[in-house]
This record gives structure tokens, C-alpha cells and sequence, in this order.
């Protein structure tokens, strides 16, 4: 795909970035084996920002994230920090695989589609990022908000901070103690039935896909603004030594990565400050008990005004720290990853023909 990068400009500076991967340039046996292994990598590197953001959010009081962390550590061992983590992993490779495929076949067939009926290239792909990453994540919530229910269960246990113990709302329905996954997935299950497994779907597809819809059509843009920067950068170059000439310039793979990376990072950052309350809110109604001894777990509306309760309307917005470190940091990871399982999965030239 070439960018224009500078079209108001006098001089005419072209930059020529590798040609986008579509999904019928992929091997798919090689794209969802790669990715189950590089995504089970970055899940383990991040998950214990993960187990940050749940226990503040699920907290009566605002600690701050490295005291939580340095008391938690300290008081329960490391190995809390990857509390659930077997399961959240069991769980992440269909979730992804569903993910990806949804991705990938929504992309190009909606990004055809919108050039097809007459739209420019720069929206047909704003708006094929958007739609992709819509159906991505409703896809990827099948799988995934049953293992989120049971991972942020086994997160929970225990003392919560290091200054106070879980909301009075939580501690109240979450009294159960759990062995494993296994064991948590089956009381649950005797609990509450299948739905127990599948609180806060609905939160959950209201949370993650405008997120990921947002998300992927601000990566678009975002890439396109840095690129036009960088190519306004080498017209005003050519200007300052007095050349007025077509130059024509092909980053290096590092560029390129840096480039997804950074664009990544600020979607990723952008879609955490805007989905948290609903986030929290999620997380809270996931990790309650469902009904026992005729009580039933709060609605969205008593969670809501619980979370007031605690600490105003910025109680909806604990565990933003390790949420945005988290999105951030795993944005530019997963873009920078995907994109080189894209790579290492396209067929070969003579597969291709």
C-alpha cells in the first residue's frame, strides 16, 4: 500500500510501506498455530497487570497499583500474580483463533466492499478496521466471558489490598473458595447454572466491541497520521537544501514495526479512558456470587450506585493505571506480534498464483 504522505505539499514525497496481508494470502494452518504460541506469550507477560486492574476494581478503597502489587507479593508470593492464569490461557487460544478469523475475513471483505461501492482507499480501511474489529470481538466473548467469569474469580481470592479487603458488596457473594479452574467452572456451574458462566456478557460485548471497533479504526487513522508526518518531515528536509524533485522512500522493517507499535499504543490508550467504568462494572458483577440462600447478585443499576457509594464517580475508574499500562503496552505487543504472524504465515509466491 503506498501513502501519500504529503499531498498538499509542494514537493512530492512518496512513502512505499509494505503491501497489507489479506486473508487470502495467509496460510491459515501456520497463521492460527503461530498465533496460538506467540499470543500464549504475550498473555503470560501481561497477566499480572491483569490481576492489578481486577483486584482494584473488585477493592473498597483506592491503593495505589505498585503498593498492591509489592503487598501482594509479600503477603500471598508471586505466584498470586498469576492466580487463574491456566485457565485465562485454556481459554485465550480459541478465543483468539475465533478473534483472528473474524478479523481477518471481516476486514477484507468489508474493505472490498466499501471500494467496490465508490468509497477512497484511507476509509474503505477506516471503515474495514471498524466493522472487523466489531465482529472480532463479539466472535472472541462466546469463548471468552466464561473463562473471564472463572479467572477473575481465582484472581480475587484472598486479601484484595494492602490497606482493606473487597467491597461489601463483593465479599458478601464471593465467600466461596475455589481449587482450580475446574473446580471454580463446576460450583458455578451448580450455583448459578450456565448463566453464572455468562455474567456480564452483554457488559461485556458493550465494553469490548465499540472498544475494539474504536480501536482498530483509530489504529488506521493513526497510522496514516504518522506516516503523513514523517513524509511532511522529508518534504520540509527537501525544502531547507533547496531540492524540488519526486523522492520516493522505502522504510526499513524496524521503522515500520516502530510506526504499528506507536499508533498501537495511542488507540490502545485512548479505548481504556473510554470503556473503564463499563470495564469495572463488568468485572464487579463477574466476580459475585449468583444466587444463594435466596439472595440474588446485584443488578447493573445496585453496582453502579455501590461503586458511588465507595468513592464517587471516580470509583468507576479504579485500576485505570494498570489498565491503560496494560491496553497500551499489550496493544503495541499484539500489533507489533500479529503483524509478523502475518508475515511468517503468508504462502509462498507460487502458492499465491
Amino acid at each position: 500500500m503506498n501513502l501519500s504522505a504529503a499531498e498538499e505539499e509542494s514537493s512530492a514525497q512518496e512513502i512505499h510501506i509494505p503491501a497489507e496481508i489479506d486473508w487470502e494470502m495467509l496460510d491459515k494452518s501456520k497463521f492460527f498455530f503461530l498465533g496460538a504460541a506467540l499470543f500464549s506469550g504475550v498473555s503470560a507477560t501481561l497477566y499480572p497487570m491483569v490481576v492489578l486492574k481486577t483486584r482494584q476494581q473488585v477493592a473498597q478503597s483506592q491503593v495505589s497499583c505498585i503498593k498492591s502489587a509489592f503487598w501482594i507479593v509479600r503477603n500471598e508470593g508471586f505466584r498470586a500474580l498469576y492466580r487463574g492464569f491456566g485457565t485465562s490461557l485454556t481459554g485465550t487460544i480459541p478465543a483468539r483463533a475465533l478473534y483472528m478469523g473474524a478479523l481477518e475475513i471481516t476486514k477484507s471483505n468489508v474493505g472490498t466492499s466499501m471500494v467496490s461501492l465508490g468509497f477512497s482507499e484511507p476509509t474503505a480501511v477506516t471503515m474495514a478496521n471498524a466493522a472487523a474489529g466489531l465482529s472480532a470481538a463479539m466472535a472472541a466473548q462466546l469463548v471468552w466471558t466464561p473463562v473471564d467469569v472463572v479467572s477473575q474469580r481465582l484472581m480475587v481470592q484472598g486479601n484484595i489490598t494492602c490497606g482493606g479487603n473487597l467491597s461489601s458488596s463483593v465479599a458478601n457473594g464471593s465467600m466461596c473458595k475455589y481449587l482450580n479452574g475446574i473446580d471454580a467452572f463446576r460450583k458455578i456451574l451448580n450455583t448459578d447454572g450456565p448463566r453464572g458462566l455468562y455474567r456480564g456478557f452483554g457488559l461485556s460485548i458493550w465494553t469490548y466491541a465499540p472498544s475494539n471497533a474504536v480501536w482498530w479504526a483509530s489504529y488506521s487513522v493513526a497510522q496514516r497520521m504518522v506516516w503523513g508526518g514523517i513524509g511532511c518531515y522529508f518534504c520540509k528536509k527537501d525544502e531547507d537544501s533547496n531540492e524540488n524533485r519526486l523522492n520516493t522512500f522505502r522504510p526499513d522493517s524496524k521503522m515500520v514495526m516502530a510506526v504499528q507499535g506507536f499508533s498501537a499504543a495511542m488507540a490502545g490508550g485512548m479505548s481504556a479512558l473510554i470503556t473503564m467504568p463499563l470495564d469495572t462494572i463488568k468485572t464487579r458483577l463477574q466476580v459475585l456470587e449468583g444466587e444463594e440462600n435466596g439472595r440474588r447478585g446485584p443488578t447493573i443499576a445496585q453496582t453502579v450506585r455501590n461503586l458511588v457509594k465507595e468513592g464517587g464517580w471516580m470509583a468507576c475508574y479504579r485500576g485505570l493505571g494498570p489498565r491503560w499500562a496494560s491496553m497500551s503496552v499489550s496493544a503495541t505487543t499484539m500489533i507489533t506480534t500479529y503483524e509478523f504472524l502475518k508475515r511468517m504465515s503468508t504462502k509462498s509466491q507460487e502458492a499465491l498464483t
